[in-house]
């Protein structure tokens, strides 16, 4: 820190980094469904229920993504009643319950008596094949070119033109068969007339509240208690983000917009209905309805601003923040570069004060930082994913003057590598990396079709993609509090609050966990800070 900086910082939520890696585990229930469930009960499952795309009526046993399932009432108010916390209801001289006193006086946690499982079998999800759309390429012209001469030279290379992405003015266009891309991209680049021209590369999905799974989220309040089920491995105590405290000085503002750039989201979520601010739109399928066909963007918006302190489900870092929907991911988990910065700059313009992108992809791209950098200069907080393979800091979150890039932290406040994860997946490291939050093993809401009729709509996943959205909660009650910060103040404020809690082997600023694992408490708490002389 060369320069002096003063900022006002305040308590906030827990956020954490996390690209969707989800295990699949099966809970093998008896004929009573409010049975314990025990260790001995729970079995990998070898096979993870197909998800269909919005666009395809083939296969047996099929859900579709646009129609919420029909659960009878009473099977929804027994949902309620069997998770439920008692009220104890003890008040502060503020006129808030204190909940961390209530914490204390509950002397056994809830137990889990419906199955929640891993997706993905415990990995992060990983992209395999090519790393860019074989027959699209971006294309900027040089700005002098009217609209009649761009297409006139698009025809002329015999391609179609898809879309323009606005405010940016980079085409995307469908080469011919008859030629590869590699052809293309070189006839293009030595055409005086185009300013870049670039593949379309792929990117994928790398108060104590009475939410009945609070207890299980100890990325926001870890008390050293069990993560999972019965057998799971316990937590070291207060290696957590601190949003029990923070949301005693704010929840959060309705008027403050979390855009959710992934899969899209379940809009009809019991822990999510409230929270939408609008339908979104999808980029995969071009409409104007981000319903969640694959479950990684449900399972990131949960993490950032489910509905909190409803008797239900989870607690979101952000309590009464909205959600924007945005759809850039198929139901396979994939997208491109070309629809995550149209997706970026609609987000913007649309009314987003932070963005998320849990997702990555492995080049650099003139079309994505262009886009990064109107959100950017639109005072838009952009929160993003490191990547789960130990490798570099993925794009977008490796463009450092615009973005938040986000590692991932377990419940030690350890970074996940590959020898505490069980040699799964490893938090991506860089100088890019700006701070890090919890990403192994977080629960959190999946769409309510997923695990078919009937069943419990959340469960736990792993990844930079899961650390991401804490990151992006904290930034929202930031914004809460402090409307009038720039976006480059409040990511100042994330990384200036951050707890440095790997200083026993790498001390200060370090290309691991960056400034630090997210620190709500210290965020939302009026400081001066100052760079040492």
């Amino acid at each position: 820190m060369k320069k002096e900086k003063t900022i006002f910082a305040l308590f906030v939520i827990p956020i954490f980094l996390f690209s969707a890696s989800l295990k699949h585990w099966k809970l093998d229930r008896g004929k009573n469904n409010n049975s314990v469930l025990f260790p001995q009960q729970i079995t990998s499952l070898i096979k993870v229920q197909s998800l269909q795309s919005k666009g395809n009526n083939s296969g047996l046993g099929q859900v579709s993504p646009k129609t919420k399932p029909d659960f009878p009432e009473q099977v929804r108010e027994s949902s309620r009643k069997a998770y439920r916390f008692k009220d104890a209801g003890i008040a502060t001289s503020r006129g808030n319950r204190d909940f961390r006193f209530e914490r204390a006086r509950r002397p056994d946690r809830p137990v889990i008596r419906r199955p929640i499982k891993h997706m993905n079998r415990g990995r992060p999800y990983r992209h395999e094949g090519p790393p860019y759309r074989p027959d699209e390429v971006l294309v900027k012209f040089k700005p002098t070119l009217s609209d009649q001469t761009i297409k006139a030279t698009i025809a002329a290379y015999q391609c179609k033109r898809l879309k323009r992405i606005p405010r940016i003015n980079v085409y995307k266009i469908q080469i011919q068969t008859s030629t590869t891309l590699e052809e293309t991209l070189f006839a293009l680049r030595r055409n005086p007339d185009v300013e870049y021209a670039e593949p379309n590369y792929i990117t994928y999905m790398t108060e104590t509240p009475n939410d009945s799974l609070f207890d299980y989220q100890y990325a926001l309040y870890n008390n050293g208690q069990d993560i999972g089920p019965p057998g799971s491995p316990q937590g070291e105590e207060r290696a957590d983000i601190k949003t029990t405290s923070t949301w005693e000085e704010t929840k959060g503002e309705e008027e403050i917009i979390i855009a959710i750039l992934d899969s899209g989201v379940d809009m009809n979520h019991p822990d999510l209905i409230d929270k939408i601010y609008s339908s979104g739109y999808d980029f995969v399928n071009d409409d104007s309805d981000a319903t969640d066909d694959e479950s990684h963007g449900t399972h990131v918006a949960g993490i950032a601003a489910a509905e909190t302190h409803n008797d239900e489900g989870i607690a979101g870092v952000a309590w009464n923040c909205k959600i924007l929907p945005v759809k850039i991911l198929d139901d396979l988990g994939s997208g491109s570069y070309g629809e995550m910065s149209d997706a970026i700059i609609w987000a913007a313009d649309s009314g987003a004060d932070v963005i998320n992108l849990s997702v990555g992809g492995g080049f650099p791209s003139t079309t994505l930082e262009n886009a990064l950098k109107y959100a950017y200069d639109m005072n838009v907080v952009i929160v993003a994913s490191a990547g789960n393979d130990g490798g570099a800091v993925l794009y977008p979150a490796a463009y450092d003057d615009y973005c938040l890039a986000v590692a991932a932290t377990d419940y030690n406040d350890e970074r996940v590598d590959f020898s505490n994860s069980g040699g799964l997946w490893a938090s991506n490291s860089g100088p890019e990396i700006d701070v890090a939050a919890p990403g192994a093993r977080i629960i959190s809401t999946v769409p309510t079709w997923f695990w078919g009729p009937d069943s419990f709509p959340y469960a736990w996943g792993d990844g930079t993609s899961q650390a991401t959205p804490h990151v992006a909660g904290l930034a929202a009650l930031i914004k809460s509090v402090k409307p009038n910060l720039s976006a480059a103040q409040i990511m100042d404020v994330i990384r200036y609050s951050a707890d440095d809690v790997n200083f026993v082997n790498n001390l200060g600023i370090d290309n691991y966990i960056g400034y630090g694992r997210i620190n709500t408490a210290k965020a939302l708490v009026p400081t001066v800070i100052k760079s040492s002389r």
